[in-house]
């Protein structure tokens, strides 16, 4: 994003299931120290945990960067997963909710989707598959009362 600056990052190795249980710890706890929502929260480690796994099992293993963003009046988080395996060579058919090759419930890549507001994956078969997701801290206007 053009309007976004970066305010710092930490890049993470996804190459074993003890890995997985660190993308959710530093995932939660960035998200905490900018400030989302506990419900926020939740779905960002839900949505992390979900892409992690892909990139162990589907990708072999890999990489996610960390990054605060910070547009001035809001902040955000983006979390990038980059693997170097075989790619995905039909998007639409891996986004469909049930759709599996790793024998589960196929919806890791959908389910992430749904609970982020702005994913983004960019896959080329046999070169390996980035997905970054973006997500900016938002509060609920408080209700104001006033006399008709």
């Amino acid at each position: 994003m053009a309007d976004s600056l970066r305010t710092g990052g930490t890049s993470l190795p996804i190459g074993s299931d003890a890995d997985l249980a660190w993308v959710r710890q530093e995932v939660r706890q960035a998200a905490a120290e900018l400030g989302f929502s506990l419900v926020q929260q939740t779905k960002l480690v839900t949505a992390a945990s979900e892409l992690a796994r892909n990139t162990l099992v589907h990708g072999g293993g890999g990489e996610l960067e960390i990054t605060r963003l910070d547009r001035g009046s809001s902040l955000g988080l983006r979390l990038c997963f980059t693997d170097n395996g075989p790619g995905i060579s039909d998007i639409e058919l891996a986004m469909t909710d049930g759709y599996t090759t790793g024998g589960g419930l196929g919806l890791g890549l959908s389910g992430a989707k749904r609970l982020v507001p702005d994913f983004d994956l960019v896959t080329e078969p046999g070169a390996g598959t980035t997905i970054t997701v973006t997500a900016w801290v938002y509060t609920v206007p408080s209700a104001r009362l006033e006399a008709p």
